[in-house]
């Protein structure tokens, strides 16, 4: 797909004329009015007709000359002669004369209205709304023909809600609406969302008889089409005895703005019924609703059949679906589409250009970037600002910040939007410095930060570790900015924090954001969420679940999802499988969760159930999915059936396996013990193992010792690793095992490395609300004697030597030498300062626990009726009634 080619017919640079290059030549800016000078020798006399002929002919500057030496003759013109010189006004759009003219009304024979009412229609046409509202409240006299200039006036600006007021005064002054008045108020109800309004206006339409005019009963219908009174809608619609293609479309717009789109494709349908057709605007109205609905396969098969209709899809039709695909995560799709639409002969416009750049963006394909931006430069619209931030938003998330800010740089008029994506763009690359200078220079500029701006900043702060800049930047938002925090400058601070690991402190401000009244949305919950997927987070888990509740964000299901797998991390299964049953709607990720929750508490019956459930509901398992279930049958024993699976990611499914699928396999055999077999799925693999695959081959060495194969893993992830201490200090044990501490320079760094740097086990555990560390071998504690002398007399009662079988292979010191470990101080502490045992123990530890502590666990859990939940960086322990969930592997 990289490979995808984006051609356009090379077409002349469109050159854009100057404003100058409309106007006529009476009217350009060089050109001075000449008054001129009429000889009155033989007195002649300037005739109305005269006048007209100079208006028509485009003479202004003569026509005004004209009036002058009609003045001076003491003669005056019809008030005909006066419109069509305010009309010639309009037409060439000469605000300038307009006023000449207006400053010798007076030289009308008479009043007249309808010369006071264009007078109104000229400032209002040629930009200066203040003069003709001026005129248009001095008059005496209003007839329906000025009521109807003012509010047209307004309507080609659309001040919607002055139309309405103004209907009012005129209704005061007695005047009604006709059948060519009555549309543009009603039009200004639907626009500004005046229903109450448009009620009044259909009762007055009926009582008047003009609902017989199909194009003011079309316009009441869009009143109650576009302010969302479907039913009333509906029921004006099936009520009215001509209908045309209008009234079908207004209908049309009403259920698809409801989202009712298959009400909407019933009404389609009856169109050809009535004997319409469907025309462009009917089929584009639907094929838009469905895109914005994200039922893009929809939208393409209606776009299908509106070609086979003989109608042919134009710029809009292709534009909304390139901009849904997108939209919608089909971005490839997208951009082939985009290819169609040249190859078609469519001429894109400023949003097909954007919408095809900004999936671009989110695939990070320059390539194609280039090639649409090379289109843009020949249609002439990279000056449009929507075009220009996109590329800005490209180029950025591509990496190219020069290119981006070139594009930056040569936009004239430039957005909110222009400044924030060039922002943005240093900040995820790392330069919060630059970021910051131009944050100051749009200070400065006429284009002011908003909130996105300063959330920008903060973010780009917190995530790239300056946590001290992103607070004073929060604190000075309001101060400085005088802007108003919303949740998302919150969340700015809360995801910073969860990604800099200061999981409290990000509670912190979790919490102060609730008593500052600030409402957390799906956003924050989905930020703080991963950050207490630990063993000692459960309770900081369960309050967030609470706040989940109380905004009834439940029904969120990507929230769900994330519960579903922070609530099976913090050893809470039974609370992830609720949660699962409880949902209403479950995607894939919802039952991979689940799935991979039940891998990590060793249940894979339970996980191969769900499994089989899956594929019996038709639901389509992904890569994540095969990855829990190639462990989950690792754990079963089920190497066989294992391999099956993983035959069937390729062969039934069409999916590439990745190294951790490769890894997965490499469990799978090691724990049935079938070590030969591992080493050959290694040797066949199709891509080169990396460290994942040998440390799972090293594991399967250790735990069944075969010292050989894990000299080979151990030499592979030495060279993967040179720098990685805890497989320096394993080289070095397994070098002892098999007599190889011989004199080389090799073994003489490990020995040095190991010694120096060797890994120092901590364990964290909460009693009471605090969590508690432990270092091992630290007995600086006030309870330090306590507990070490719990932990010998447990010693005491468990058979050690029995099951280290002289294969030391371990992470961490033997406590002979570094003293007790941080996880038996930490269940000790648990049981001690607790009046009765508790029922559950939940520790982390920094490194793979020993055996010696695992069986320790084991026999903790059975001698004390209490269920150990303890992670280490290799697996989750959860130890219960004298057994590990691990299954001894780990």
């Amino acid at each position: 797909m990289e490979n995808l080619m984006i051609t356009c017919i090379s077409k002349p640079p469109v050159i854009i004329p100057t404003k100058h290059d409309n106007l006529s030549e009476f009217s350009q800016p060089q050109t001075k009015l000449s008054f001129t000078y009429i000889k009155n020798t033989k007195n002649p006399k300037i005739t109305d007709n005269h006048v007209k002929y100079l208006a028509r002919s485009g003479r202004l500057a003569e026509a005004v000359a004209a009036l002058d030496s009609i003045a001076l003759s003491g003669s005056q013109v019809r008030p005909n002669t006066f419109i069509s010189l305010l009309q010639a006004c309009i037409d060439f759009g000469s605000l300038d004369l307009g006023r000449k003219l207006h400053a010798r009304i007076h030289l009308v024979k008479e009043s007249d209205p309808f010369v006071e009412t264009k007078l109104v229609s000229m400032y209002a046409k040629c930009g200066s709304f203040a003069d003709a509202r001026k005129v248009f409240d001095e008059m005496s006299q209003k007839n329906l023909y000025t009521w109807s200039a003012m509010i047209g006036a307004y309507s080609r600006v659309s001040r919607w809600k002055e139309v309405v007021e103004l209907f009012f005064l005129m209704m005061e002054d007695g005047v009604l609406p006709d059948e060519f008045l009555f549309p543009r108020i009603l039009q200004a109800c639907a626009n500004c969302g005046d229903v109450r309004t448009g009620r009044l206006l259909h009762s007055l339409v009926i009582r008047l008889g003009m609902v017989c005019y199909t194009r003011v009963s079309n316009s009441v219908l869009a009143v109650y089409a576009k302010c969302g009174k479907l039913r009333s809608a509906r029921r004006f619609f099936d009520y009215m005895s001509e209908r045309d293609r209008v009234t079908w479309n207004s209908m049309l717009l009403a259920y698809c703005q409801k989202g009712e789109n298959d009400e909407a494709y019933k009404l389609f349908n009856g169109m050809w019924g009535e004997g319409i057709e469907p025309c462009i605007v009917s089929w584009n109205i639907l094929i838009n609703s469905y895109n914005q609905l994200g039922r893009c396969d929809v939208a393409l098969g209606l776009m299908k059949e509106m070609e086979s209709s003989r109608v042919s899809p134009d710029v809009f039709t292709w534009t909304s679906m390139i901009s849904g695909l997108a939209q919608n995560g089909r971005r490839w799709q997208a951009l082939f589409l985009f290819k169609e639409m040249l190859l078609a002969g469519i001429k894109p416009n400023g949003v097909t250009i954007t919408s095809a750049v900004s999936a671009c963006a989110s695939l990070k394909v320059l390539k194609l970037g280039l090639e649409i931006h090379s289109i843009a430069l020949r249609m002439g619209i990279t000056d449009n600002v929507l075009v220009g931030n996109s590329l800005i938003d490209m180029y950025a998330k591509c990496g190219e910040l020069e290119a981006a800010r070139q594009v930056f740089d040569m936009i004239e008029e430039k957005d909110v939007y222009t400044w924030n994506s060039m922002i943005a763009g240093y900040c995820q690359a790392g330069y919060c410095g630059k970021a910051y200078e131009l944050f100051i220079k749009m200070q400065e500029s006429d284009v002011k930060p908003n909130v996105i701006t300063w959330n920008t900043m903060i973010s780009g702060y917190i995530q790239n570790g300056d946590e001290d800049r992103a607070m004073d930047l929060f604190q000075r938002i309001e101060q400085d900015g005088k802007i108003r925090r919303n949740t998302a400058s919150w969340n700015a601070l809360i995801a910073g924090y969860v990604q800099l690991g200061a999981i409290d402190k990000a509670f912190g401000v979790f919490r102060q954001m609730q008593s500052c009244s600030i409402s957390p949305n799906s956003v924050t919950i989905l930020s703080i969420l991963p950050g207490c997927a630990n063993l000692i987070a459960t309770k900081k888990v369960k309050e967030i679940h609470g706040c989940i509740l109380r905004r009834d964000l439940e029904f969120v299901i990507s929230i769900s999802n994330s519960l579903i797998d922070t609530y099976a991390k913090s050893g809470n299964i039974l609370y992830s499988r609720n949660i699962f049953d409880g949902m209403s709607t479950r995607d894939i990720i919802s039952w991979n969760s689940i799935i991979g929750g039940y891998v990590l508490h060793g249940c894979f019956d339970a996980a191969l159930d769900l499994f089989d459930q899956m594929r019996k509901l038709g639901i389509k398992p992904n890569r994540g999915t095969f990855l829990s279930i190639i462990l989950a049958r690792g754990i079963a024993k089920m190497v066989d059936e294992g391999k099956q699976i993983f035959s069937s990611i390729s062969d039934n499914y069409e999916i590439i396996p990745a190294i951790e699928h490769y890894s997965a396999m490499i469990d799978l055999y090691g724990r049935s013990g079938r070590l030969g077999e591992a080493m050959e799925f290694i040797e066949d693999m199709p891509i080169e193992p990396d460290s994942s695959v040998w440390t799972s081959l090293l594991t399967a060495s250790r735990i069944h010792k075969d010292i050989a194969l894990a000299v080979l893993a151990g030499e592979r992830l030495l060279d993967l690793e040179p720098g990685n201490i805890v497989v320096n200090q394993l080289m070095y044990q397994i070098y002892s095992l098999c007599g190889k501490l011989d004199d080389s320079s090799k073994v003489r760094k490990l020995e040095k490395e190991s010694t120096l740097r060797r890994s120092l086990g901590h364990s964290w555990i909460e009693v009471r609300n605090t969590v508690h560390a432990f270092v091992t071998g630290d007995q600086s504690k006030p309870s330090s004697n306590l507990l070490h002398s719990w932990v010998q007399n447990i010693t005491r009662e468990v058979n050690i030597d029995d099951h280290h079988g002289g294969f030391f292979i371990e992470e961490e010191e033997k406590e002979e030498i570094g003293g007790i470990h941080s996880e038996k101080l930490a269940i000790a502490f648990a049981l001690i300062s607790s009046p009765s045992s508790p029922q559950s123990i939940r520790i982390v530890k920094n490194i793979r626990m020993c055996r010696n502590c695992h069986l320790t666990a084991k026999y903790v859990s059975l001698r004390f009726g209490c269920e150990i939940y303890l992670s280490d960086t290799k697996f989750f322990h959860h130890f219960k009634n004298g057994r590990c969930s691990c299954g001894d592997y780990w």
